[in-house]
């Protein structure tokens, strides 16, 4: 009975994140996702993992154009034709390589005075290998898949640690390494409600894990704002 109750919420927040999702987008609409033969060998819980990263790698991608619109030297700086195509370039499976690093490192190099390179693009596969790391390196869940709670959260926490600096980091010459919420005049919050999506999905499946594995989840304090906790 209990297995039976535990399934229907499931289920049931499945439902919510989906249209949760989808009222945030541009358009309003809610697309299902398409049968495949390999959901038949897939648990709930397998799927909803696989949302919540689509929900997460959307948000970024969506993230990378608007920094691209607002910082439009940087994808000329990679030699791209235009900035959808170094948005999908940046976004593509798999996520390119950036001076043999990924992660965290790609995240404080995007506000490291000395590189020289696309600045938007290392913050977004910066946060694109990271959210990767904490699902395991995986793209599809099976039955045998069970991902490690603390990771999905530490990520969680690391993409607010990203969004801070990206609002406050400032060079040595006075100016914002990137244009986002605040910079040139205007305000733009639809930035803060991106990087609040890719949270609130990394810790909605960090407790989702947490309760499958019964583990508790350890609260972590940055007490260094430049820390970023390990995946």
């Amino acid at each position: 009975m209990k297995e039976a109750v535990n399934k229907v919420s499931l289920l049931f927040l499945c439902c919510f994140v989906v249209l949760l999702s989808g009222g945030c987008s541009s358009t309003g609409d809610v697309k299902g996702r398409e049968f495949e033969m390999s959901s038949i060998i897939k648990n709930d819980i397998d799927l909803v993992s696989e949302m919540h990263q689509r929900i997460v790698f959307s948000a970024l991608k969506e993230l990378a154009i608007k920094l691209y619109k607002r910082n439009p030297h940087e994808w000329r700086k990679g030699g791209y034709n235009s900035l959808e195509e170094a948005v999908e370039i940046i976004t593509a499976n798999p996520f390119p390589k950036i001076e043999g690093k990924n992660g965290i490192e790609l995240i404080r190099m995007t506000f490291d005075e000395n590189y020289q390179g696309d600045r938007v693009k290392a913050l977004v596969v910066g946060i694109e290998t990271m959210v990767l790391t904490s699902y395991d390196n995986h793209r599809s869940f099976y039955l045998h898949n069970m991902l490690e709670a603390q990771k999905l959260y530490n990520s969680a926490r690391n993409i607010e640690l990203a969004s801070w600096m990206l609002r406050t980091k400032y060079s040595t010459k006075g100016k914002l390494f990137l244009l986002s919420t605040a910079g040139s005049g205007e305000i733009n919050l639809s930035f803060e409600r991106l990087f609040g999506k890719m949270i609130n999905a990394q810790d909605m499946i960090a407790q989702i894990m947490a309760d499958r594995t019964h583990r508790q989840i350890k609260n972590v304090i940055q007490a260094i704002a430049t820390a970023f906790i390990p995946i």
